[in-house]
């Protein structure tokens, strides 16, 4: 039902997360992130709560196993969710319950770690953790590579509908946060498409945020 990658950036300590599911509007219920905290994928049989109630264990000084452990305990049902973390640190944790859907992954590697469920095969996961591994470039671009070489691997058994990007840095804000709700076929790329037309802009909607008197050109009617 669901692939994701989490990733850290050692360089700028940017974290963010990639995944794409045969459900509508993943990006609305799995992926939470907080900036110098940490990023959360809750996704299977998805339980949204679990996202933010992990990132209040990992700013109040747990690890990531261990803020992932207290929160699964706390809210019980614990066998139907899969969930992927990693903290500020790059410290990662995974958990897929027994009555996790399908075929199903979770791998840690460098900086990251990736999990999914109702897989076409179990490589779909090694091969988005290799990809991200060897990518170059910022954050979110070796996040979309891991996304493209885990559907390139299989993906899932059935048809992806949906797919999200999001990266947060150092502000309260994520940097990126985009997102297919629906598309009949092919939302990561789609994504991608979304991805590529945004990045050349990223840094100018930072400038308009955080110092308007430098702000580019709009390019809409009345902007001088």
């Amino acid at each position: 039902m669901t692939f994701s990658i989490v990733g850290r950036c050692a360089e700028t300590g940017q974290l963010g997360i990639a995944i794409s599911s045969s459900s509508i509007a993943v990006g609305a219920r799995c992926p939470w992130l907080r900036a110098g905290v940490g990023a959360v994928s809750s996704q299977n049989i998805t339980l949204p709560a679990l996202g933010p109630q992990i990132l209040d264990e990992l700013a109040g000084g747990l690890v990531a196993q261990a803020a992932l452990e207290r929160t699964l305990a706390r809210n019980g049902y614990s066998q139907y969710r899969q969930v992927a973390v990693i903290d500020a640190e790059g410290r990662t944790a995974m958990f897929s319950g027994e009555h996790t859907l399908g075929t199903h992954n979770a791998v840690a590697g460098e900086q990251c770690v990736a999990a999914g469920n109702l897989l076409a095969n179990g490589g779909v996961i090694e091969a988005m953790v290799g990809a991200f591994e060897r990518s170059g470039g910022c954050l979110a671009a070796r996040l979309m590579n891991a996304l493209q070489a885990g559907q390139a691997a299989g993906g899932e058994a059935g048809p992806v509908h949906s797919a999200a990007l999001s990266v947060v840095d150092d502000l309260t804000w994520p940097i990126v946060d985009l997102r297919v709700d629906w598309a009949e076929e092919n939302p990561i790329d789609e994504l991608e498409r979304l991805w590529l037309a945004y990045q050349p802009q990223l840094q100018d909607y930072l400038i308009r945020a955080l110092d308007p008197t430098q702000a580019p050109s709009y390019g809409v009617p009345g902007d001088e």
